[in-house]
This record gives structure tokens, sequence and C-alpha cells, in this order.
């Protein structure tokens, strides 16, 4: 299982760098506030990259939120519990 794991790591690490050197031209991104030029293959990765964070951020702020509702809803119904 761990051969298999690093064997399709080295593959998307592979194919990273092919997509990289085919998209070397650059590509411009006008913000407000600035103006940011890169590689086409640096802003496909960024925005792999940011895209990466906000889901994994989002999925573990999904599961504290139940978490904590859940640990609030058994703390409301102890006490019920204990008096009788």
């Amino acid at each position: 299982m761990r051969l298999l794991s690093l064997l399709i790591v080295l593959v998307f690490i592979a194919l990273g760098i092919l997509l990289g050197a085919l998209n070397a031209d650059l590509v411009t991104y006008d913000f407000a506030f600035a103006r940011l030029t890169l590689p086409k293959g640096a802003a496909w990765l960024a925005a792999l990259l940011i895209g990466w964070l906000l889901g994994g951020l989002t999925a573990w702020w999904g599961m504290r939120w139940r978490q904590r509702a859940t640990l609030r809803r058994s703390r409301e119904a102890k006490p019920a519990a204990n008096r009788s």
C-alpha cells in the first residue's frame, strides 16, 4: 500500500513538472491594489493550493461546528438525567 501511494505521488509530481514546463508563458493578474505576473503553471499551482486550503478549512470548520453542537446538546441533556 505504501509503494502504491508513493507511485501515485510520483506520477502527480511528474505531471505537475510537465504541466509547468509546457505552460511557461506569463499571465498577468490585475487586482485593485496590485499587479501580479506569473508563469501560467505557477498560477495554476497557486490556484490549486488556495482551493485545497479553503476546502480543508471549510471541512474542518464544518466538523468543528458539528462537534460543538453535539457536545452542547450532550451537556444540556446531562443535568436532566442526574435529577431523577
